[in-house]
């Protein structure tokens, strides 16, 4: 199956979410490993600070009952220095010591034991001591050569023994469970690396797999743009025919209309002029032989004619007005487009002067925005845009408040964008495509017209590189937006035949 766009991309998302898992799993791994390490550290600071509490208890009272035998041997008074420092600082320490057994997790059983057979030792030294410094030295000697000094010593190492080797085993199994987790961790992290190494090597698949399907299509793409363009070229040039043979058409059509046209032309005024003879004729008889002259014969000659020639003189001159609109319209789709530098603010200008009898007998103005584009383009045909544009404004105001029309205009990048905006009666949405159609107006028909002038400025400014579109509503005024090619295409001049006719 060939590899889309959507296809790879979706397969992209899934290998990245797969790696960005893989990572992320690894991550979390690694901030747990090192929560546990720091657990772990912070365990074994807690034990070695119980063992060294109880080495350091141990100590004190071992250095106690040293002090206490040198006094009695050599019964010098300096000898006693580290009993009375002992004495002083295991009150402080044994306290110390069930605190850090507490925080390490230990039982507070072991520290009181240590703290009850303490506090007998020294107060055997104190007895032994107090003896000797009396005088009586030979039972404070007897005393001391009893065993029960040894054995509470021997009780005090094995209670603080005790709690050495519970160190050790927390020590021992907090260092087996910190290698279970690096192994774990480990383990997880090859893993990972296996996952991503393979991510990476599926996406390069696809990657590379996309790009030579790529090349591939790129390839017969440009072997279908050979032949498209050339095929392009051929369908342009077609349609160019074809336009011009409609337009072609559409003159002959229309020249060759006026030729039956001026003879019904004639002949109706030829029937006008030959009503008044007949009426007077008619007025003769009726008072020379009343029984000739029929009412029927009467209002023929008097209603019925008239208003036949009336309604005949209307309607040839309306298909008259419409044949030379024909004309107009064929005459300018085949006239050559000479471009030339236009300075749209002093066309509008201009035009705006010309209108300047409408406006004021309307009672509006006309405001031109400065600064309008400066346009390469056919000064005759924008002239004739801009100049339907201006004419309906004034046309459709609405009188029951001031007219206002506004020209603004714009570069939008190879376009120039004109705006002709009026505050008149405004257009229903329905009708913004209709109104550019040949024949097709909108609204009350209270304005003479013949549809003629929107379908020729959109034929105009298409012609020009451009298009116009119209935005309005009904009492809202209308908007009418043309753009205009900032250089217009130059067209050829009509073939020698066509200037002919």
């Amino acid at each position: 199956m060939p590899m889309t766009k959507t296809m790879l991309g979706r397969l992209s998302v899934l290998l990245l979410a797969i790696g960005f898992a893989a990572l992320l799993c690894t991550g979390a791994g690694l901030v747990w490993l090192v929560e546990t390490t720091r657990n772990f550290a912070y365990g074994v600071e807690q034990t070695q600070d119980v063992r060294l509490a109880a080495s350091h208890v141990l100590s004190r009272l071992q250095d106690a009952e040293t002090s206490q035998r040198g006094y009695l041997l050599t019964r010098e008074a300096s000898y006693l220095e580290p009993y009375y420092a002992a004495e002083e600082a295991l009150p402080r320490d044994l306290p110390d010591l069930a605190r850090l057994i507490a925080q390490d997790g230990g039982l507070p059983a072991p520290p009181q034991q240590l703290r009850d057979l303490a506090r007998a030792k020294m107060e055997e030294l104190a007895r032994t001591i107090a003896l000797a410094s009396s005088g009586q030295w030979e039972a404070a000697l007897a005393m001391v050569q009893t065993d029960s000094g040894k054995a509470s010593m021997d009780a005090i190492r094995a209670v603080v023994a005790g709690i050495e080797e519970r160190g050790s085993r927390r020590l021992a199994a907090r260092s087996a469970g910190l290698d279970t987790n690096g192994r774990r961790l480990l383990i997880g992290a090859g893993a990972a690396f296996v996952l991503m190494l393979g991510v990476t090597l599926g996406a390069a698949a696809l990657a590379l797999r996309y790009t030579r399907e790529l090349e591939v299509a790129q390839a017969a793409v440009v072997a279908a743009n050979g032949s498209l363009e050339r095929r392009v070229a051929e369908r342009t040039e077609a349609l160019e025919r074809a336009s011009d043979e409609v337009q072609r058409f559409a003159y002959i059509v229309s020249h060759d209309l006026r030729a039956p046209l001026v003879n019904v032309m004639g002949f109706t005024a030829e029937l006008e002029a030959a009503l008044p003879p007949l009426t007077a004729l008619l007025d003769r008889a009726a008072a020379e032989a009343p029984a000739l002259v029929t009412p029927e014969a009467k209002a023929a000659v008097a209603e019925d004619i008239p208003e036949a020639v009336g309604f005949i003189r209307s309607s040839t001159q309306r298909m008259d007005r419409l044949i030379n609109a024909i004309l107009r319209l064929s005459r300018e789709g085949r006239r050559a487009l000479q471009p030339e530098m236009v300075s749209l603010t002093a066309l509008m200008e201009g035009l705006g002067a010309s209108l300047q009898h409408q406006l004021d007998a309307a009672g509006a103005t006309l405001q031109v925005a400065p600064g309008l584009p400066v346009v390469q383009t056919d000064r005759v045909a924008a002239e004739q845009v801009f100049g339907n544009l201006l004419d309906n404004a004034v046309k459709y105001l609405d009188p029951s408040r001031p007219g206002r029309i506004t020209v603004r205009g714009r570069v939008a990048g190879t376009q120039a964008v004109i705006e002709v905006e009026d505050n008149g009666r405004g257009i229903d949405p329905r009708d913004h495509g209709r109104i550019f159609e040949l024949f097709r107006r909108s609204g009350r028909q209270d304005r003479p017209g013949e549809g003629i002038g929107l379908a020729h400025v959109r034929a105009l400014a298409r012609r020009l590189g451009g298009d116009v579109e119209c935005r309005s509503a009904p009492g809202l005024g209308s908007t009418f937006r043309v753009t205009l090619a900032l250089v217009a295409p130059a067209t050829p001049p009509p073939a020698p035949e066509e200037l002919d006719r």
